[in-house]
């Protein structure tokens, strides 16, 4: 335990994956938002920017079950509790669907679905000692809509909604809750993207990761204490699903 426990007014988040794209916006939005942050990626720049934000952070993937433990490790042993977990993923190969080796869509359950089945593994005795706490796993707005371009990412991640359903289940009688932030088409510069690529969006551009951070900071927090099991789309209406 630290020496001097972070108090329950000070909130603690793992963001992994937080290196670069939406999971780095996370570790930002989180940090400027009072929590404490622990962020982990394989590049080192999540480690970087959590230690700019005045967190902590270390270099690691999320396929690793050694990695995400040393990075609860971390955040206990630095601060003492654990509030909210953040589940970001790198990109899985793409092209036709039965262009994708077996070595390819065993890459993809590691990365997708087994990635937030062993942080849950991991972090939720700790979320239990806390009272509760969520966890926001960044997904697709293509589990509802699979298209062809990425198949292995569309596939694993609508297990991973089942999955979600299945932990919400769980442990919503412990406190612990769990959602899945559907993304759109998003980008750390929305305006570079060429108004082509938007029109099929109803709103006619795409998301910031900046906007996408604050939707998973909303299901972590209190605002949020009613949502659970949830598969959230944030994809600017492109989906037609109802």
């Amino acid at each position: 335990m630290p020496e001097t426990p972070t108090p329950a007014s000070e909130k603690v988040a793992i963001v992994v994956g937080g290196g670069s794209g939406i999971g780095a916006a996370c570790v930002r939005e989180f940090a400027a938002n009072g929590y404490r942050v622990v962020a982990m990626s394989p590049s080192g720049r999540a480690r970087a920017l959590a230690e700019s934000l005045g967190g902590a952070g270390l270099d690691g993937s999320n396929t690793s079950i050694k990695d995400l433990r040393a990075c609860v490790d971390l955040a206990m042993s630095q601060y003492g509790r654990i509030d909210a977990v953040v589940n970001s993923s790198g990109h899985a190969a793409r092209g036709p669907v039965l262009e994708i080796t077996d070595e390819q869509w065993s890459e993809g359950v590691d990365l997708y679905l087994l990635n937030v089945v062993r942080m849950a593994r991991l972090v939720t005795p700790h979320l239990v000692a806390s009272g509760g706490g969520a966890i926001v796993n960044i997904s697709t707005a293509g589990v509802f809509e699979p298209g062809p371009m990425f198949p292995v990412s569309v596939t694993m991640r609508a297990a991973l909604a089942s999955f979600t359903k299945l932990y919400a289940n769980e442990y919503g009688p412990q406190g612990i809750r769990m959602n899945n932030v559907l993304t759109g088409l998003t980008k750390d510069d929305p305006s570079v993207v060429p108004a082509e690529w938007t029109s099929g969006i109803p709103l006619r551009r795409a998301q910031s990761t900046a906007e996408a951070a604050r939707i998973v900071r909303f299901l972590a927090g209190e605002e949020s204490a009613y949502m659970t099991g949830q598969n959230l789309r944030v994809d600017g209406g492109e989906t037609k699903s109802v």
